[in-house]
């Protein structure tokens, strides 16, 4: 919905560890200030309220009914400011995204609980909440279709699969009178879910989705200036460090990247499970967080330091990551609908490289070399 500028309010909710963090690091990801994105975060207010308050619903403190006190006054409170904030920020197109929102509350009291709190404490209606949003994703739980991911990347999740599905069905239900719900189940395998969200914001939004296909190249180093004047070609300040691994299973790192003025920080983690599969997870992280993460860097492994440039040619999307190490070469990826793709007439191809170990990036922590 447009309001003055592109203001565009979309919330994320659905059972415990449906991949609502993981999918929260992709879109601070993908709509990027270098292209005239601004993303506004609203945090789970409930969380925020138990971890920073010390006020816990499910002990002695109070009742659910008057915790729901604090999470609407706080979530009203929260969802007016960022919607101030987004007027008052120089990019034109701004994405609010919602960890949770107002009628995630119904799911833990009754529905007349509910009304009533919402009218008393922010003084209106279900409807008048409702109308204040452009579209609801809803993503369910792991603990439906997944299971075998419900405790990935959260060792310290206290519900059980059957409480999480419990939850998941109560929660949903509590949105499903709103008739811009966009419903992400676990029908394909993880990426592909949080792929199939990406997709629906872009439906919101009114652009044309990502492409989907990626292939990667061996090139001679280019001529950047000549790419940021021809193409409009953004470089992205990255550092991937890969961490001391504690799980044979699991391999953590984290990245700093900076995107225009805005420095971001990402931990990630990615399972290797019996079968072969993969299964990544990811979440934004503080400046903090990031610096006692580097305590646990593998002193084995250097840090991978690139800038990598974006840009867009015959109406695909390409990147091209330049090494400190490779003053020759560079690694050119292109994402398409199409397996095969012109790339750039100014770029000098040396070879495929796509799937190709050796030119990925925990190999090139060990060789620091292309």
């Amino acid at each position: 919905m447009k309001m003055g500028k592109q203001i565009y309010r979309v919330v994320l909710t659905g059972g415990p560890a449906s991949g609502k963090t993981t999918l929260i690091s992709r879109i601070l990801k993908e709509f990027k200030q270098d292209d005239g994105w601004r993303v506004i975060t609203i945090p789970e207010t409930a969380t925020e309220l138990i971890s920073g308050f010390g006020i816990n619903p499910f002990g002695v403190c109070m009742s659910m009914l008057k915790f729901q006190d604090f999470v609407i006054a706080d979530q009203i409170h929260k969802e007016k400011l960022a919607l101030q904030a987004a007027e008052v920020v120089p990019e034109e197109k701004v994405l609010i995204v919602y960890d949770r929102a107002l009628l995630d509350d119904k799911a833990y009291i009754t529905d007349e609980e509910f009304a009533e709190t919402l009218y008393r404490v922010g003084g209106r209606t279900e409807a008048e909440v409702l109308a204040g949003y452009d579209a609801v994703l809803y993503l369910v739980t792991c603990a439906k279709g997944a299971e075998f991911a419900y405790n990935l990347g959260n060792t310290a999740r206290s519900e059980s699969i059957e409480y999480a599905r419990e939850i998941d069905d109560r929660t949903l239900n509590a949105w499903s009178a709103y008739q811009n719900l966009r419903i992400i189940d676990n029908s394909v395998n993880f990426e592909d879910k949080i792929n199939r969200a990406i997709r629906e914001i872009y439906r919101v939004i009114g652009e044309p989705e990502p492409m989907v296909k990626k292939r990667k190249y061996l090139i001679a180093m280019p001529d950047i200036e000549l790419l940021k004047s021809r193409y409009r070609a953004v470089g992205i300040d990255m550092v991937q460090t890969y961490l001391a691994m504690t799980n044979p299973a699991i391999e953590r790192r984290v990245r700093r990247q900076k995107n225009g003025e805005e420095e971001l920080f990402f931990y990630t983690e990615k399972h290797f499970r019996p079968d072969g599969t993969k299964w990544d997870t990811e979440r934004p992280i503080t400046e903090k967080e990031y610096g006692r993460y580097m305590l646990e860097a593998d002193p084995m492994l250097s840090g991978v330091s690139k800038v990598k440039y974006r840009f867009v040619y015959d109406s695909c999307r390409f990147e091209i990551d330049v090494y400190p190490f490779s003053a020759e070469r560079a690694v050119l990826f292109c994402y398409s609908e199409k397996p095969e793709r012109s790339a750039p007439p100014e770029l000098e191809i040396i070879s495929d490289v796509t799937g190709k170990a050796e030119y990925k990036n925990k190999q090139l922590a060990k060789s620091q070399t292309l």
